[in-house]
């Protein structure tokens, strides 16, 4: 979706899809994603891409792990806006909200989870968690330049 808004008639991108919340849903949000990106400019394999590719594999494979929830999806939003891409994704549990997590002891990168919402935090200018009616989103953004 295409709108110009504001006196500079700056475009806004939109795209929103919800998938299953399962590891199939995750990983068709991520490669949808990345497509979406190609159509909107953002060629596949550039930084911008591959930082938002990274960002979404986490948020999506954390919606499946720790936002499940029986009968309900998870939700991909992506929003560009200038030199803006804001990624969201939208979970059915609340209480279940991700934190950075310190790196208790030297040999902590040979734990199997953990890094990932360290790569959010290394690659995003902002990232956070609001609360919605229903579950939570959580949210980054990247600058395009």
């Amino acid at each position: 979706m295409t709108a110009p808004t504001g006196p500079a008639q700056a475009l806004v991108r939109v795209f929103t899809q919800r998938f299953s919340s399962t590891r199939r849903g995750a990983r068709l949000a991520r490669c949808l994603a990345v497509v979406e990106l190609h159509d909107w400019g953002i060629p596949h394999r550039s930084p911008l891409s591959e930082d938002a590719e990274r960002i979404v594999a986490e948020f999506t494979a954390n919606a499946v792990i720790h936002g499940h929830a029986a009968g309900r999806d998870f939700e991909l939003k992506l929003t560009l806006l200038g030199g803006v891409l804001r990624i969201e994704v939208s979970d059915a549990r609340r209480e279940r909200r991700p934190a950075l997590q310190p790196h208790p002891d030297p040999h902590a990168d040979q734990a199997e989870g953990g890094r990932g919402l360290r790569i959010v935090d290394a690659v995003a200018a902002d990232w956070g968690v609001t609360d919605r009616v229903i579950g939570k989103t959580v949210w980054a953004e990247l600058g395009r330049g």
